[in-house]
């Protein structure tokens, strides 16, 4: 009873949100629209840094569909010399900047109940999870596939563990853009579907071997 009044209060948009998880979800890669996105913060401490822009761009049919794409800068209330030299965002500059829940709001929104991609997916997802918290909200429920824990699934790479330079120099990636957010969400997207590639050469590739993260069975 508690948990229903408690679903009662929640804004609207996040309801929608909910609901996208009730209806039947995709099954096969070919039919499930991805996610690839990147945070820009303040700083790699989630407890106290903040998200300064979100870039995303959508695989659709195994195509990465850039008119299906997302961007949004946040106001900042703190200012990091140093993480200002990787991304180049100001605390005051010529960018239309939004409040953290607005922008929150809309990535939700755009978001629905897609499978999320990124690399080294643990952090970008703990900063969106932690500014849903500072607006009283869960975490996503999205599944989510990390292109690191996936680039190990190939069958020379299992020790391997590399950042996007790298594997953009291994996969011949051209490296525009890199360190915005939309730059490098559509980088990793190019780097997910590299990898599937390279994996199907190997193997057969099924829809739930993306979220395995062992080595006992098939893709495991």
């Amino acid at each position: 009873m508690f948990s229903f009044f408690k679903h009662r209060n929640y804004p609207e948009f996040w309801k929608n949100y909910l609901k996208k998880f009730k209806q039947k979800q995709p099954k096969t890669i070919e039919t499930t629209r991805f996610v690839v996105f990147d945070t820009e913060t303040t700083g790699l401490d989630l407890a106290k840094d903040k998200i300064l822009s979100i870039g995303a761009v959508a695989i659709n049919n195994k195509i990465i569909d850039v008119s299906d794409s997302f961007e949004i800068y946040l106001k900042q209330d703190e200012f990091n010399a140093e993480t200002v030299e990787i991304h180049g965002l100001l605390k005051d500059g010529h960018l239309i900047k939004s409040a953290e829940k607005e922008a929150i709001e809309q990535f939700v929104n755009y978001l629905e109940n897609s499978v999320l991609v990124a690399h080294h997916a643990a952090f970008d997802v703990e900063m969106i999870n932690a500014a849903l918290k500072r607006v009283n909200l869960p975490k996503l429920k999205n599944k989510t596939i990390d292109t690191g824990i996936l680039y190990k699934k190939l069958a020379d790479k299992k020790d391997s563990h590399f950042n996007l330079d790298v594997l953009c120099e291994e996969f011949n990636i051209p490296k525009h853009d890199r360190h915005t957010a939309s730059g490098d969400a559509f980088i990793t997207a190019l780097l997910f579907l590299k990898i599937i590639s390279k994996l199907k050469k190997e193997r057969t590739v099924h829809y739930s071997d993306l979220f395995r993260t062992s080595n006992n069975k098939g893709l495991l």
